[in-house]
């Protein structure tokens, strides 16, 4: 059963590292050469406690994952930049790809600073955007921790629900903490192009199309 908009362009796959641009924001493909400005993220304990990332990284590591990233056809990673500035300020992911049941997962990190800007909330917008309105998805969904209430405002602003909790599914520093499930499905997406509170026409909100671009 097809519930998407009409008009939806065929699914170009994961394969498609797409430029999104947003008024704020713009987001890229990521490279190995965004490592030196990703790295306080992996540097950073707090981020590490927010995100539950029991991971130990190093430099060699990390730009191996890095340059590895446009040779994936199952899921999508780009740079957050910064259109302001020109500076990386985080990356967002769709990945956990499902295409039989046209769904992925969503992630959203941003380095020590960039938060509370509207930085986060743009890209997820324009991430989120870009897997219903051309990858042709119909369920996103992400976890966020009980102890990250800031993250989860940024996702309610920008369309997810509340689906269910994941009872003591991160053991940090001996505390267990809860995972709340959040998701949106394509219809919800199309009626509100990602602004649930604003009641705007979705025709009002709706990306300027360009070749490679998206908003």
């Amino acid at each position: 059963m097809n519930d998407h908009a009409e008009g939806v362009p065929a699914a170009p796959g994961f394969a498609f590292k797409p430029t999104l641009t947003g008024e704020l924001t713009l987001l890229r493909p990521v490279t190995v050469d965004d490592v030196p400005a990703l790295l306080p993220m992996f540097r950073d304990a707090e981020t590490a406690r927010l995100t539950g990332d029991h991971t130990t990284h190093d430099d060699a590591g990390l730009r191996a994952w890095y340059a590895s990233r446009g040779d994936q056809d199952d899921r999508l990673d780009l740079a957050i930049v910064e259109r302001a500035t020109g500076n990386v300020v985080g990356e967002a992911a769709l990945l956990d790809w499902d295409p039989g049941n046209e769904s992925c997962a969503f992630r959203i990190c941003s380095v020590p600073g960039a938060p509370g800007r509207g930085l986060g909330t743009e890209a997820t917008r324009l991430i989120v955007g870009h897997g219903f309105e051309t990858l042709g998805l119909h369920r996103i969904w992400l976890e966020v921790y009980a102890f990250n209430p800031r993250a989860r405002r940024v996702y309610e602003k920008a369309g997810f629900v509340p689906e269910g909790v994941l009872r003591g599914a991160l053991l940090w520093e001996g505390e267990r903490v809860d995972a709340e499930v959040m998701s949106i499905l394509a219809p919800e997406w199309f009626r509100h192009r990602g602004r649930p509170e604003s009641g705007a026409d979705p025709d009002a909100s709706r990306a300027r199309r360009e070749p490679g671009t998206a908003r």
